[in-house]
């Protein structure tokens, strides 16, 4: 019997759920065809792939090998299909991209309106994740480019700096007249002032943490939000302070960058993508626009 792209699919549900009649119900065909066609893959291969006799289904040793083997060639061939379709002249295409979640409030949104006014045939799928699972996503061919920040990558992983992130202190708007530019404000007189922070899940806060940790200061957290429009609102609203990139307050004139004393640290951005990847022509326009757009909109170089 000829092996066929559907008895590997069908293998690595079975691997995945570690089950046949859940595999089955995930494939939507029936349980007894499900065990034909993994029986008819050990015999072409000759050799037991699935240990059957305990309560779960779990891969043999040869499977194990067998599966790791099989998921690279299934990601290959879904590559290939991409190749195939990928059109030069950007008449049509797709994109899966990643992103850490400050970077929706203010460069996924210019980034989209930018490739859809040069390229409307492109379609765009964006995510929102933390960066271990954009660069896990991109080793497993499930995203192709990811926008997070430069730091040990995993093997596999190549980063592309964009810009440099500044974090400033932010306050509401200013009374008429006042300066338009506050005066730095030093780090120790954060512990006169209420903030409203990301919460610990952001690696932003993590970033604010560590500063306000080797500048010795406990400021009050008076609230933690898991949204960065929760905090631009209740900072507009509210005599509350946040910290956020500088790049927020630009689409938000109702906001005020403060600038802190010593400042925080920037942060590099960087264009992430797997090494040994297909880059299609989508990718490619996506990479020179947002170039372009770092450049267009005075982001801090790299």
């Amino acid at each position: 019997m000829a092996l066929e792209l559907r008895h590997l699919r069908y293998l690595l549900a079975v691997a995945e759920h570690a089950n046949f009649t859940r595999a089955a119900e995930d494939l939507r065909i029936s349980q007894p065809t499900l065990s034909q066609q993994i029986k008819q893959l050990e015999r072409t291969v000759g050799v037991q792939l699935l240990d059957r006799t305990g309560r779960t289904v779990r891969l043999t040793d040869a499977g194990q090998t067998y599966v790791h083997y099989a998921r690279r060639a299934l990601r290959e061939l879904t590559a290939a299909e991409r190749a195939v379709l990928d059109v030069a002249d950007l008449s049509r295409g797709h994109l899966r991209l990643g992103l850490t979640p400050t970077f929706t409030a203010y460069l996924v949104g210019p980034l989209a309106a930018e490739l859809h006014t040069r390229h409307p045939g492109i379609t765009l799928d964006v995510r929102e994740m933390t960066q271990d699972r954009i660069e896990a996503a991109l080793l497993a061919d499930e995203l192709d480019l990811g926008i997070a920040f430069h730091r040990p990558h995993l093997p596999g992983i190549t980063a592309t700096a964009l810009f440099s992130e500044t974090l400033s202190l932010v306050i509401g708007s200013q009374p008429p007249g006042a300066d338009h530019r506050p005066e730095p404000l030093p780090a120790r007189d954060l512990l006169d002032r209420q903030l409203a922070l990301l919460s610990g899940d952001f690696a932003t806060r993590t970033h604010i943490d560590a500063y306000f940790a080797a500048q010795r200061v406990q400021p009050r957290i008076a609230v933690e939000a898991n949204s960065i429009q929760a905090l631009t609102e209740i900072v507009q609203r509210t005599e509350l302070a946040t910290v956020l990139p500088d790049a927020v307050t630009d689409d938000h004139p109702h906001l005020t960058p403060v600038p802190l004393e010593p400042a925080l640290p920037a942060r590099t951005v960087a264009l992430l993508r797997r090494e040994s990847a297909y880059q299609s022509a989508a990718a490619h326009a996506f990479t020179r626009l947002t170039r372009h757009l770092v450049r267009a909109r005075g982001y801090t170089p790299a």
